[in-house]
């Protein structure tokens, strides 16, 4: 079987078990780039020593998160295509503290923004606690302003989630959805949802 065909097996049985696309996109990707280390190996002969090579020179310049990615996808892929268990650790992770802005920070970031939508998007990402993903998907019947809520559809795990929407914010969105025209919230300037990419 050839690296194709296998690739073709592996996404089947990722999709069958309706996994998220990025992650149906991360395991392909994954398995691609170990297979493609493996390619002068014959298939019988990729096993756990083989992924534990390919990890070992990985991990030399990537990051802990995209090899522990990479070792769940592996790991997959034996289990499921190739029927055969194998034991892998996933690698500690580097503990970096993430840069967090100031408050003050934050407020001239958001006043420095002349545009209504983009200056409110900034203002849910931040007051709501909203993963952009989640944002640009938002219609304007997600929100409900009596109750100050949000409904976030299929949020990360395909789990849907209530988000609280700030008071200071009430306002501003209320104004906002009433000359909005689009059921999206936060519509393209060509029409559909903005892209996060």
């Amino acid at each position: 079987m050839d690296k194709e065909q296998l690739l073709t097996k592996l996404r089947q049985e990722i999709e069958i078990r309706n996994f998220s696309k990025k992650t149906v996109k991360s395991y392909l990707n994954s398995t691609s780039k170990f297979l493609e280390y493996a390619k002068e190996k014959e298939l019988k002969e990729l096993n756990e020593q083989t992924v534990k090579d390919y990890i070992q020179i990985r991990i030399k310049n990537k990051e802990p998160t995209t090899i522990s990615h990479d070792v769940f996808a592996i790991i997959f892929f034996f289990k499921n295509i190739l029927n055969q268990g194998i034991n892998i650790p996933r690698p500690k992770r580097n503990k970096k503290l993430p840069e967090i802005l100031t408050k003050e920070e934050v407020k001239a970031m958001i006043n420095s923004i002349s545009n209504i939508k983009h200056r409110l998007i900034l203002k849910m990402l931040y007051g709501c606690g909203l993963r952009v993903s989640e944002l640009v998907n938002l219609k304007k019947s997600d929100i409900n302003l009596n109750e100050g809520l949000i409904h976030v559809h299929l949020a990360k795990g395909k789990k849907d989630r209530f988000v609280k929407i700030p008071d200071s914010l009430k306002d501003e969105m209320q104004n906002y959805c009433a000359i909005s025209k689009d059921e999206i919230l936060f519509p393209s300037q060509r029409g559909g949802k903005l892209t996060t990419a």
